[in-house]
């Protein structure tokens, strides 16, 4: 048994005052409409940015099943299902991106942003809607089985649940969400300064997971 269900996560920055605030040093080169240098402006986005730690633009729920078997050499045999669902959190970590990971090109007006690659949150279990199904409750009562098939579910749960995070797929879309989400901190300002430009975010390896 296994669902999934996807959370795509909007980031909402209020870069773009804040930004053209922390410009206004440049006083009166504003007041005559020299407009302000792109490094200066990606360079306090990323400022801005980094002081959020973590961003996270992506997060999947699953549900997953794990099961575990105890037996005696008599025959006697227990089985307990746990039914778990689940929430992982696809994160990027400000902290790793740096000035030397901001890249402009004048002649096509374009600013690169290298990330680092996509980290999973631990999972979040939501312990009120777990389910379980057992069988062999002789041997139940009268061993320590069904605490040594509880304790081996729980040990199962959190690689289940991240097993299911690292399907190609999400983590695909997972890194289009935060590339999306990235690209849009650094155009906001760009934009509220009258700078036109694109930008580009790219992680380490565009072809691979990087998780």
């Amino acid at each position: 048994m296994r669902r999934i269900g996807v959370v795509a996560l909007t980031l909402v920055v209020g870069l773009a005052l804040g930004i053209l605030g922390a410009m206004r040093w440049q006083g009166p080169a504003a007041v005559v409409g020299l407009k302000p240098e792109v490094s200066a402006i990606a360079a306090a986005s990323l400022d801005a940015v980094r002081a959020q730690n973590r961003l996270t633009a992506f997060a999947a729920r699953f549900t997953v099943d794990v099961t575990s078997t105890a037996r005696t050499p008599l025959g006697l045999t227990a089985q307990k299902t746990m039914i778990v669902p689940g929430t992982v959190r696809y994160e990027l970590d400000w902290t790793k991106v740096g000035q030397q990971d901001l890249r402009w090109d004048a002649a096509t007006r374009t600013l690169s942003v290298t990330l680092p690659g996509i980290e999973l949150s631990e999972p979040q279990v939501d312990l009120a809607r777990i389910r379980e199904y057992s069988q062999g409750r002789t041997l139940m009562a009268l061993t320590d089985a069904e605490d040594r098939l509880d304790a081996s579910n729980r040990a199962q749960i959190r690689e289940a649940l991240l097993r299911e995070a690292r399907r190609p797929v999400l983590a695909k879309l997972a890194r289009d969400a935060t590339r999306a989400a990235v690209e849009r901190s650094f155009v906001l300002p760009l934009s509220a300064a009258g700078v036109e430009a694109r930008v580009i975010a790219r992680f380490p390896d565009e072809t691979g997971a990087a998780m």
